[in-house]
């Protein structure tokens, strides 16, 4: 077929509003499939980072709404091959105004004395970090919170509570950086609790606890051990990775790799439709042409592979235009902050060179597809019946 790269080259754009209009659907929908596939491997096949593998999450069996007492904390913390553990209860409450989105942000207490060692990948300056742990009001902010609410050191933040009866001023004393690009803030722990007062059954239940091991290989054996230690008690325990409890708030959706795929699988269908559609309407016009090829001695296969061909480069160019859009949109939902805050994982969208190939792939196979019954028929066609043909 090489001999007749400029033919096809040439017959693949003759009609040149018909070709772009093809190779733009074709495109966009690469591209729809391209940030899909994006998507499923960032949350279901990426890896976790050194930090992450470190790390289990600690919570209620039943439900993360449930409690647990704080006891917990020192008999998990016995457990060999515990090295840190940070308690974290998600606060939940008001900041303004809840009909603004924007105001809507994961709001934690915690430790301040331990949350940066199981957190190492957080980066914040020392003096601020010793003024997280030395100021009882002081609160933490992430970069990418900071950026989005504008939020700077020394402003006031009150929060109005509605899971704790409470009203929190707060001073953001430290700005953080991390990886995930999540709009988070944390508080004092103990300052939540002196604000519940003495007698509120709720300032000694912790809503979770994180825990980092010495190394990777005691993560099984910390979990089941720490499930076993609680197994009989009020507040059974499930113990997870980092990452599957990520994945959790996914499931939230409900079944969201059917989900994906069913989505994948109807663009693909109509990437087919379309292609399919424009092949015939352009073989039709050229079947005349096809009994003059054969005239000059051009075989069935010849026509057939020339054909084939000229689908594969329509199918070829939108597919790789389209993996170039899928890559915008990917850099755009991996840095937006609600991608952070639903699945952390999504840290890691984007185009591989492996998912990038496997689109092309399917472009490439699609446009072969959708183009061989035409083709099939316009080179079986005799030159009789071809020079006879007129639309």
């Amino acid at each position: 077929m090489f001999r007749f790269l400029s033919l096809i080259l040439k017959n693949s754009l003759r009609n040149r509003r018909r070709s772009i209009l093809t190779i733009a659907s074709i495109a966009i929908s690469l591209c729809i499939l391209g940030l899909l596939g994006g998507i499923y491997r960032a949350l279901f096949l990426g890896e976790a980072t050194p930090a992450q593998a470190l790390r289990l999450v600690v919570r209620h069996r039943v439900s993360l709404t449930q409690p647990m007492p704080v006891s917990y904390r020192q008999r998990i913390e016995r457990i060999p091959g515990v090295r840190n553990i940070v308690i974290k209860d998600w606060f939940g409450g008001t900041y303004k105004d809840n009909r603004d989105t924007r105001n809507f942000f994961a709001r934690f207490a915690t430790e301040p004395n331990d949350l940066f060692k199981v957190h190492p990948e957080y980066v914040i300056p020392e003096e601020q970090q010793q003024a997280f742990q030395r100021e009882r009001t002081g609160c933490i902010v992430s970069k990418a919170l900071a950026d989005t609410l504008g939020f700077k050191l020394g402003d006031r933040i009150n929060l109005l509570g509605d899971i704790y009866p409470v009203t929190l001023e707060l001073k953001v004393v430290g700005i953080f950086d991390e990886p995930d690009h999540v709009l988070t803030l944390y508080f004092n722990r103990e300052y939540l609790r002196e604000s519940l007062g003495p007698n509120n059954r709720r300032r000694d239940d912790a809503g979770i606890f994180y825990v980092q091991a010495a190394s990777a290989a005691d993560i099984p054996r910390i979990a089941e051990a720490v499930d076993r230690e609680f197994d009989n008690s009020p507040a059974p325990t499930k113990t997870e990775s980092e990452r599957a409890f990520q994945l959790s708030f996914a499931s939230f959706l409900g079944n969201l790799k059917l989900f994906l795929m069913a989505i994948g699988a109807a663009v693909a269908f109509t990437i087919l439709l379309v292609s399919a559609n424009t092949i015939s309407m352009s073989v039709r016009e050229r079947i005349r042409e096809v009994g003059i090829l054969k005239t000059l001695g051009f075989t069935r296969s010849e026509i057939l592979g020339i054909i084939l061909s000229e689908a594969a480069v329509i199918s070829i160019i939108g597919g790789a235009l389209g993996c170039l859009l899928a890559q915008g949109l990917c850099v755009g939902v991996r840095n937006s902050p609600a991608a952070g805050n639903f699945a952390q994982g999504m840290a890691s969208l984007g185009m591989t060179p492996t998912l990038a190939a496997l689109c092309l792939a399917v472009a490439l196979f699609i446009g072969l597809v959708s183009s061989f019954i035409p083709a099939w028929g316009a080179a079986r066609t005799t030159i009789l019946d071809a020079l006879r043909y007129s639309e």
